[in-house]
């Protein structure tokens, strides 16, 4: 239905036959697009929880008011988000195995780069969160005797996990969009199919703009369970 209004748009003649189900062609084309959903969720997946552990690390150490450590995190935060992603990925896929002597999938190149490139962001929103914590609650937990790390487990981290589960949701969808870019290594994901399937078929028109609608559904529904989250959070 929605390939419907595109059908008659400008003088080119849509050829959605190329991925029509009713069709046995058209069908195996389409179940080869849609077959790369899997590796898309999952790659994003787990950089995004990868990320989370190096941007709370990366956090956990600058909030005693350290300048040090506290100019250590500025340092990591603004060299990895000055790096462009794509760049990074060819750097991880490419050269990081001269370095270390280590050869890695593309696979897992694809899920270092994007944690790497995620955490600089995870670390801004742990701080962020941290520091909305009233300043009551850091003394309440001192009153009980309470050690540095044992107050950031049992008092602080709780409630600023539940005061960036929104950012991190949000963060989540730019991840699944730039996760595209690690096609560029020959990672099966979406756009990776798609750019294969055009080679075959020499319809990009057709195939990248169901590419788009493949993307637009996926970030859509979990850009509805995020605002849902947040309503929840601000009722709670």
């Amino acid at each position: 239905m929605l390939l419907l209004p595109l059908a008659s748009c400008g003088e080119h003649e849509w050829g959605w036959f190329i991925i029509s189900p009713s069709n046995a062609n058209g069908l195996t084309n389409l179940q080869f697009l849609i077959s790369g959903i899997t590796t898309t969720i999952y790659i994003s997946v787990i950089s995004i929880i990868i990320s989370m552990i190096i941007g709370l690390i990366i956090t956990i150490p600058s909030i005693p008011k350290n300048k040090f450590l506290n100019y250590i995190n500025i340092v990591y935060v603004e060299i990895i988000r000055s790096i462009p992603l794509l760049v990074l990925i060819l750097w991880v896929y490419y050269g990081l195995p001269i370095l270390t002597g280590f050869s890695f999938s593309p696979f897992v190149s694809g899920i270092i780069a994007l944690s790497i490139s995620e955490s600089a962001f995870q670390a801004e929103i742990f701080r962020g969160g941290i520091n909305a914590i009233k300043k009551t609650q850091w003394e309440a937990a001192s009153s009980l005797g309470l050690n540095f790390y044992q107050k950031l487990r049992l008092v602080i981290l709780p409630q600023a996990f539940k005061i960036t589960l929104p950012a991190i949701g949000n963060q989540f969808v730019y991840v699944l969009k730039m996760s595209s870019l690690v096609s560029v290594i020959g990672i099966a994901d979406l756009t990776r199919k798609a750019n294969e399937l055009v080679v075959s078929t020499y319809r990009p028109l057709e195939i990248y703009t169901f590419l788009i609608l493949e993307y637009l559904v996926l970030i859509l529904i979990i850009s509805y369970f995020v605002r849902k989250l947040e309503k929840k959070l601000k009722n709670d």
